[in-house]
């Protein structure tokens, strides 16, 4: 008899999907508590993640700040009119293109995926598979504090 899969594989294949169909990247913050992340994933280029991260732009993203306060799907380009500071514009000189972001959760525990693809804007068949992984990876890693360390460990490392 064939072994399930564990969580740490179901998550990674649905990463290694997301991939495949971000050509430009993603960003996905699954369980938000108090502000923190309980796992991180990010395939966005490391110079784009560098100057992110030394412009400070998590403090004033609004693509960060929407995803926290709603749930849903929302395009990048109808965030531009609440983005004083230009991270918009300045993940698009980066390549990152069409972007768009995706929430779900409670408030207490918010998932946050930012969708990027520069070969042209997502289907409506890729942004629902999209929204059926993140919701799977939210769902899969529930419960996330009464894994083992190990299971913990692997998950945190899976990218």
């Amino acid at each position: 008899m064939a072994k399930s899969p564990g969580k740490d594989e179901i998550v990674a294949q649905y990463l290694g999907r997301l991939a495949a169909l971000c050509g430009s990247g993603y960003a996905l913050a699954v369980h938000i508590r108090y502000t923190r992340p309980t796992l991180l994933y990010q395939t966005y280029s490391q110079a784009w993640a560098d100057h992110y991260s030394e412009k400070g732009y998590m403090l004033s993203d609004p693509v960060v700040r929407w995803g926290i306060m709603h749930t849903g799907r929302i395009e990048w380009n109808s965030l531009v009119d609440q983005d004083p500071e230009g991270v918009i514009a300045a993940a698009v000189s980066f390549g990152l293109t069409n972007g768009w972001t995706y929430a779900t959760g409670t408030a207490s525990t918010r998932t946050i995926a930012g969708l990027t693809r520069s070969g042209g804007p997502f289907s409506p068949e890729d942004v629902a598979e999209i929204i059926r992984i993140v919701d799977a990876i939210h769902d899969v890693t529930e419960g996330f504090e009464a894994f083992t360390p190990e299971l913990q460990n692997t998950l945190r490392t899976l990218l």
